[in-house]
């Protein structure tokens, strides 16, 4: 079955982490682990090419990151010393992209006709098809004002989420307390005005009602848990995924371990020990579906791979392609064809048809 995945942070990996993801996941492994490479999730990759089509993930949501050094941000993400360098670093991450688009790898899709034409093409004869990425920003810090919201616009980017960890230039974070900051609402209202679609993932609290009042566009959360299973200011209140449900948002859940289940130590915890499978995975799906009272809202976002490796992904997942043992988890909780086959890939394709333009 055809996979959305909703969040993964392909060109940081490539060019930050020197991955060649064309190769397959064993052989990113095996030379990371020769060369002796230093840090987190290094030899424990779970996301390649060949892995993605091999586990049906034709179509994902792929991002440009990097991050202005802030006070208080993992040291991994505090690269850049002023927005300017930010921005010259994902510009190279676009010509990533277009390189992979050039040598056929890739379709990058930018509107909602490509969108269909590529998913009928993929369900028809997936082999012969490019893998479908949509262009996402995780953190605003190399837009250098609002007004150049429109040059990323042209560029092909669709989403942008104004914050990250810590604060952005315009917005507090994850693992931070405040709202906006001074240009935060001017950047929203430039995104509605272009049609930039507005990623809620990685707000603080106080941001997420701000930004929910000021932006009137299309809202997704592209990679997000239930806080009511995993309590942390990272993951979503009821209230809140209840407030994006009436948004007609999509909730993509994440395979990040320490935002599956509570108690989580990062460095220490193994997903073992805290009992993280796809299961638990199922846990927050079924939560924005019973919120929701149907189940539209919920789908995958797993942000694997995203800064982190197997170490910090359920303990029985090797590579995404095991995403595919979701149907069969999804079965024996009760859920039929037709809702399966929604969360793992129809409701996003149905929020990217009305979201992106026509």
């Amino acid at each position: 079955m055809l996979i959305f995945d909703a969040h993964l942070d392909l060109a940081w990996n490539a060019i930050d982490w020197n991955r060649d993801l064309r190769l397959p996941v064993a052989e990113i492994r095996r030379r990371e682990r020769e060369l002796g490479m230093p840090g987190k999730g290094r030899g424990e990759n779970t996301v390649s090419f060949p892995e993605l089509r091999r586990g049906g993930v034709g179509l994902f949501i792929a991002t440009l990151l990097a991050r202005q050094a802030q006070a208080n941000v993992l040291a991994a993400l505090q690269r850049y010393q002023h927005m300017e360098a930010a921005y010259a670093a994902t510009q190279g991450q676009l010509v990533y992209y277009r390189l992979l688009e050039q040598q056929g790898a890739l379709r990058w899709i930018k509107d909602a006709p490509s969108l269909d034409a590529h998913a009928n093409a993929w369900n028809t004869n997936a082999d012969a098809e490019p893998l479908g990425f949509i262009l996402s920003m995780e953190g605003a810090d190399p837009v250098l004002s609002p007004e150049q919201v429109e040059e990323w616009y042209r560029a092909g980017l669709r989403i942008i989420g104004p914050a990250h960890y810590g604060v952005s230039p315009y917005a507090h974070g994850t693992g931070t307390e405040g709202g906006l900051f001074e240009q935060g609402p001017s950047l929203l209202k430039e995104m509605e005005r272009v049609g930039m679609i507005l990623d809620v993932t990685h707000l603080s609290d106080q941001c997420f009602d701000e930004a929910l009042e000021i932006y009137g566009g299309p809202v997704l959360a592209s990679h997000h848990n239930c806080r009511a299973l995993v309590p942390d200011q990272r993951q979503l209140t009821d209230e809140q995924i209840e407030r994006l449900i009436n948004r007609g948002a999509v909730i993509g859940t994440a395979l990040d371990a320490w935002m599956m289940a509570p108690g989580w130590i990062r460095g220490k915890t193994r997903p073992e020990e805290a009992g993280v499978s796809l299961e638990t995975m199922v846990d927050h799906l079924d939560r924005v579906c019973q919120l929701a009272g149907n189940h539209h809202h919920a789908a995958i976002g797993t942000d694997l791979d995203g800064g982190f490796g197997r170490e910090q992904s359920p303990h029985d997942l090797d590579t995404i392609a095991d995403l595919q043992r979701l149907p069969e988890m999804l079965k024996r909780r009760g859920y039929n064809d037709e809702a399966i086959a929604a969360i793992l890939h129809g409701n996003w394709l149905r929020f990217f048809r009305k979201a992106l333009p026509q």
